[in-house]
């Protein structure tokens, strides 16, 4: 068995152990409610900019946001859990799409799985308000990173498909940070090209690895959010109902929208302005959070 097989073989089986893990946490923690068709929208909008390669996870903050359905707290657990079935279809659709280095394919992936579990267990015991200043700083990050994308800002990038040397490893450790950051909402799409390009990998070999990374990393994390029940079941679902949408529509215009690349800039400066927003709605929540806690504590005393 080759080692791109092997990987889809793996995130096969993490879906199946993520499909187990919701199941049993609705028992655990007696999760009710059904999928709200705003969330639906929401899944197949953001998946479909996903799968454009634009990015899932500040858009679905921003949008949630907005909503307001959603429990500050809730959102990194509901953005894994949620998200989680587009990242495996896009991987099915297009780990193939390069013929990039197997086993640096593999060796990224799997490192990306380690952090995610470990991130998980740490974002799932973390306050309301640690929340709300993390994923606020993230969708600026994320926000930045669109721009710098626009702009043009972004390293060009080599021609190889594999990296030698001490390359190979300071990208798999990479890998694993990341993959602990997907948990508090910082998509990995931009950072995991940025680094690539940096190493001198072709910009385009770094798709397959973005794509498998999350089609394994999300339900790793998912895992662990199952654990603490901290997310939610009626968005997820959502989100989830939109992402069988989204994926395909996008996958199957993907080469007439890739011939017009103006058009996936317009969408993503829109984006970008949704999301700087969103972080500052975040940040101001966080305020708020710290301003009650004081005020509570002087009238305890």
């Amino acid at each position: 068995m080759n080692l791109t097989r092997a990987v889809v073989v793996a995130l096969v089986l993490v879906n199946v152990a993520f499909v187990i893990g919701w199941l049993l946490a609705v028992r655990r923690h007696g999760l009710r409610g059904r999928p709200h068709l705003a969330d639906v929208g929401i899944g197949a909008l953001t998946t479909f900019l996903d799968t454009l390669g634009i990015g899932s996870f500040a858009p679905t903050t921003a949008l949630l946001k907005f909503r307001g359905k959603v429990a500050d707290e809730l959102i990194p657990g509901t953005l894994n859990v949620g998200l989680n079935a587009a990242a495996f279809i896009e991987t099915l659709l297009l780990i193939g799409l390069v013929d990039v280095d197997p086993m640096l394919l593999a060796a990224m992936v799997a490192s990306s799985a380690v952090g995610a579990w470990l991130g998980s267990g740490i974002v799932s015991r973390m306050p309301r308000r640690s929340i709300q200043l993390f994923m606020g700083a993230a969708l600026l990050i994320a926000a930045a990173f669109f721009a710098m994308t626009n702009l043009g800002a972004f390293p060009p990038g080599g021609a190889a498909l594999a990296l030698a040397g001490w390359r190979f490893p300071f990208a798999v450790a990479v890998s694993l940070v990341l993959g602990a950051l997907m948990c508090i909402g910082i998509g990995n799409y931009a950072p995991l090209t940025i680094l690539l390009s940096l190493l001198g990998l072709a910009p385009i070999g770094a798709y397959p690895i973005m794509m498998a990374s999350d089609g394994l990393l999300q339900p790793v994390a998912s895992l662990g959010f199952f654990r603490s029940g901290r997310f939610s079941h009626s968005a997820s679902l959502g989100l989830t109902l939109g992402s069988c949408i989204g994926v395909p529509l996008a996958y199957s215009i993907l080469r007439y929208v890739l011939q017009r690349p103006d058009g996936v800039r317009l969408i993503r400066w829109l984006v970008t302005g949704v999301v700087v927003y969103s972080a500052v709605a975040m940040l101001r929540s966080a305020r708020r959070e710290r301003t009650a806690a004081s005020a509570a504590a002087a009238a305890g005393h």
